[in-house]
């Protein structure tokens, strides 16, 4: 074999290029310099700015003496615990329903004998193309009782004539169902494309050997994408924990009524950039320790997940 055909011609130029040159790092640098710039330095000069208290100017180095306050501080420990906890049931709202509807959509949508299925993958996908604040805003226009209670009551719903986002009991469960309704286009996209990518063979197979419709979906189909489903199931977890803008579209940036849609999300703009209500001033080093320590508790929920979902075959 010569050397030439030891070579690759390039698509364009007749420039020729060897395998294992390193031509590759001119497509990684710039990307890769994209992330050092504008995600992982500051991630790390978060975890630095954790350590010192104050603002800008007069910033006085503390050492942990922010993660003490979190933890241990009555108003602020009460506060972050809160919206942590507020955060664990939004995120089961999706993992639950917003991913579960999106296997499900996912399969309709694959089937082949089924007519409009561009026009319903469409469909469900627009959503996630509007705003966040434009979507909860028309929904707390929905939800209000003086704006949409003469509309319902005309037509016969009277009794969801309530205060959905001012009631404890609703508010939070609400919130979560409209970043469900918005964002299941995600996940339906990426489970049709896990299922588009089954070979066929394998169902004829089934098939064949007499294994019903629900056989053939919960015993080869859905174990053939569980690499899908936890990768899903990551972002899901991760997004949820960074969520803000649905809250503050929809309730107040304190997660009104009395702190029951308060999120992680909305803590941290609190604490680390508005100020937290009634002193005002921003504390930078709170909301780097509360930021420093959701992402060490998100690193121990992703790892197991990859471990366990990731690399099957």
């Amino acid at each position: 074999m010569t050397a030439k055909t030891n070579k690759i011609r390039a698509f364009q130029g007749g420039a020729s290029i060897k395998p294992g040159g390193v031509y590759w790092m001119r497509y990684v640098i710039p990307a890769l310099a994209f992330y050092v710039v504008f995600m992982a330095y500051p991630m790390i000069d978060s975890v630095r700015l954790s350590l010192y208290s104050g603002t800008a100017g007069t910033r006085e180095f503390v050492g942990l003496a922010n993660y003490v306050r979190l933890f241990t501080d009555e108003v602020v420990s009460k506060r972050f615990w809160n919206a942590f906890g507020n955060n664990w049931i939004f995120f089961a709202w999706h993992m639950l329903l917003q991913n579960a509807l999106g296997i499900l959509f996912a399969a309709i949508l694959t089937n082949r004998t089924m007519r409009g299925r561009q026009f319903y993958q469409t469909l469900i996908f627009i959503p996630c193309t509007i705003a966040v604040l434009v979507t909860g805003y028309l929904f707390k226009l929905m939800m209000n009782p003086v704006w949409a209670g003469t509309t319902l009551k005309a037509a016969g719903l009277g009794f969801l004539v309530r205060p959905w986002l001012g009631d404890r009991s609703t508010a939070l469960t609400c919130v979560s169902l409209v970043s469900v309704w918005q964002w299941v286009g995600i996940p339906t996209m990426m489970f049709v494309a896990a299922f588009q990518g089954i070979d066929d063979d394998l169902i004829e197979a089934a098939s064949i050997e007499g294994a019903t419709p629900w056989q053939q979906f919960t015993l080869i189909r859905i174990p053939l994408i569980v690499p899908v489903i936890g990768m899903v199931a990551i972002m899901t977890f991760v997004s949820n924990f960074n969520a803000f803008d649905v809250v503050f579209s929809m309730e107040t940036l304190d997660g009104a009524p009395d702190y029951t849609t308060d999120l992680i999300g909305t803590l941290f703009y609190r604490y680390g950039i508005a100020g937290q209500h009634p002193v005002g001033i921003p504390e930078p080093g709170v909301g780097a320790a509360i930021s420093t320590s959701i992402f060490f508790m998100l690193l121990c929920g992703v790892i197991p997940v990859l471990r366990t979902t990731q690399g099957k075959e």
